[in-house]
């Protein structure tokens, strides 16, 4: 039980850390610091730097998307839920503390030199998009949608945290709207 609980403390002060300040600026030893581990037991635990940055970003990204799933998904079925995004990055960006996306910022940082992050990144706006896809097939549209849908949701995070205007979301859930309404027009016919 002490291994688990020593790795969830880890865990906590690399995404703390890495999130807050930036994956370069970040040492091993402060992270050691922070949880508390000996330098021992975070190398036993994660081998190098690497690791524990795709550690941290792989855990990130469950956490991430079953918060955005649990919000979404107390809403109504069908186009109401893909609204529900924009309104729970609206949420996310007004929490202190926010940075954008951790995995732009790691891939950013680290995606041309480092293949675990440019995987952990991919594999985060692969199972976004997915999990849109899901949302634009629920509500019967069709499924560009949920490409159009990815671009707005990540520029609306880049947007928000470049400017520091939880706006952003607003922005595109309007955006959003529009090219439902569009889709809902090529697709019937009405258009």
């Amino acid at each position: 039980m002490e291994a688990a609980a020593q790795e969830t403390r880890i865990l906590d002060a690399a995404e703390e850390l890495f999130y807050g300040r930036g994956l370069q600026a970040v040492g091993m030893a402060e992270i050691r610091d922070v949880s508390g581990a000996s330098l021992k037991r975070l190398y036993q635990l994660f081998p190098s730097k690497d690791h524990l940055v795709e550690a941290y970003l792989r855990r990130r990204d469950v956490r991430w998307r079953a918060s955005l799933a649990t919000y979404v998904e107390a809403r109504s079925p069908g186009e109401e839920r893909i609204l529900a995004v924009f309104d729970w990055l609206r949420d996310w960006f007004a929490e202190p503390g926010f940075r954008g996306c951790a995995f732009v910022n790691s891939f950013g940082e680290l995606g041309a030199t480092s293949e675990p992050v440019a995987e952990a990144a991919r594999d985060h706006v692969d199972a976004l998009k997915d999990y849109l896809a899901g949302l634009v097939a629920e509500a019967g549209h069709s499924a560009r949608l949920a490409r159009s849908l990815l671009l707005l949701v990540e520029g609306a995070i880049s947007t928000a945290a470049v400017s520091a205007d939880a706006g952003a979301a607003d922005d595109a859930r309007e955006a959003a709207r529009g090219l439902l309404e569009l889709d809902f027009a090529r697709t019937s016919g009405a258009g």
